[in-house]
C-alpha cells in the first residue's frame, strides 16, 4: 500500500539526548512529543501515519570526525579535542595528520565515485594523507561544512546508538497495532566521510554514500512527509535539504516540520534559522506537534 503520510524521524538516538555524548538540551521533551504524535495517530479521528522512517547515525570509533582518527603532526601522539576544527591548511601545515596505522576496508573508497586520482601514491596505492587533503579541500569548497571533531557518538553496538526509550516504546505500539515495521536507515558507517544527511555523504566515496535513490523514490510516493528529530542545525537540516533539492517539483510530497520536536546544536542556532527559512521558501510548513494531532 502506498503511504499517504510518512513520519521521518531523524537520529532520535540516546547520544543526541541529555546524558549522551552529544546531548542536545531539551531533546528529551522533543522525544516525548514525537512519541505522543505516534501514539495519538493510533486513535480514531487523528492523523493516520502510514509509514515511519527512522534514520540512525551509525559510526565506528575510528571515524574521520572522531579524535582517534587523527594525531598531531608535531609529536605523533596528541589527538585533537572534541569540537576541534581541522582545516585543509592545517593538514598542509602538518598540524594534524591521520594515524599511519589505520586499517581501511577496500570498499571504503571507489575512485570512480570520488572522481580523483591524486589520492594515490607513486605505486598507485590509496594514500590516506593525500585523501584527507582532498577531503578537506572539497568540504571547504562547498562553503558550508568544515571538518569538525565530534565527541565519539552513536558507536555501533552501544547504548548511545539506540533509539531513545520513549520513542522506541511508541514504535512498539505502532508496530503491534498496525502490523507494519519501522523502516530503519543507517548512515555514517564509512569511516572516511561524514554523513549529516541520510540521503548522501558530504563527500560521496561509494555507491552507498552517493544519493540514496531507493529511499528518495520511496519517499516520493508519500503525499505528506512529517519531519522531526535531532539536530535541527545539522542532520535534520542536511537531510531535508537533500530531499527537497532532489525531489521533482511536480507532484512532490507536502513537507511539514514539527518545530517543537527538534532542536539545534547549542551555538548553531543560526544554521537552524537559515534552514527554516529555506524550508518555508521551498514550500514547507512549520508547525507544532499539537497542530498535527
Amino acid at each position: 500500500m502506498i503511504p499517504k503520510t510518512t513520519l521521518l524521524i531523524i537520529d532520535a538516538q540516546n547520544d543526541f539526548h541529555p546524558g549522551g555524548s552529544l546531548g542536545i538540551p531539551n531533546a528529551d521533551e522533543d522525544a516525548r512529543r514525537i512519541a505522543g504524535v505516534i501514539q495519538e495517530s493510533l486513535k480514531e479521528e487523528t492523523i493516520n501515519i502510514d509509514r515511519i522512517v527512522a534514520t540512525l547515525d551509525s559510526h565506528h570509533r575510528l571515524h574521520i570526525a572522531h579524535k582517534g582518527f587523527w594525531i598531531s603532526g608535531k609529536d605523533s601522539v596528541t589527538m585533537p579535542d572534541p569540537f576541534t576544527i581541522i582545516t585543509h591548511q592545517d593538514l598542509l601545515d602538518n598540524k594534524w595528520k591521520p594515524r599511519p596505522d589505520l586499517q581501511l576496508s577496500e570498499k571504503s573508497v571507489d575512485l570512480a565515485v570520488l572522481g580523483a586520482n591524486d589520492v594515490l601514491d607513486e605505486e598507485g596505492n590509496f594514500d590516506l594523507s593525500k585523501y584527507c587533503l582532498e577531503y578537506t579541500r572539497r568540504l571547504e569548497a562547498e562553503g558550508e561544512i568544515q571538518l569538525t571533531i565530534w565527541p565519539e557518538h552513536c558507536l555501533i553496538g552501544t547504548k548511545g546508538h539506540n533509539i531513545v526509550d520513549c520513542i522506541g516504546e511508541a514504535f512498539d505500539e505502532w508496530v503491534t497495532q498496525t502490523g507494519k515495521s519501522i523502516d530503519y536507515v543507517h548512515k555514517g558507517e564509512n569511516n572516511l566521510t561524514e554523513m549529516y544527511s541520510v540521503m548522501k555523504a558530504e563527500v560521496p566515496l561509494t555507491s552507498e554514500t552517493s544519493l540514496n535513490r531507493e529511499l528518495l523514490d520511496s519517499l516520493m510516493k508519500s503525499e505528506t512527509i512529517i519531519i522531526c528529530g535531532q539536530a535541527l542545525s545539522h542532520c535534520v537540516n542536511h537531510t531535508v535539504r537533500d530531499l527537497m533539492n532532489n525531489l521533482p517539483k511536480e507532484n512532490a510530497p507536502k513537507f511539514i516540520l514539527l518545530e517543537d520536536c527538534c532542536k539545534p546544536v547549542p551555538s548553531c542556532e543560526g544554521m537552524a534559522d537559515e534552514f527554516k527559512n529555506f524550508f518555508v521558501e521551498q514550500g514547507g510548513r512549520i508547525i507544532n506537534s499539537s497542530e498535527v494531532i
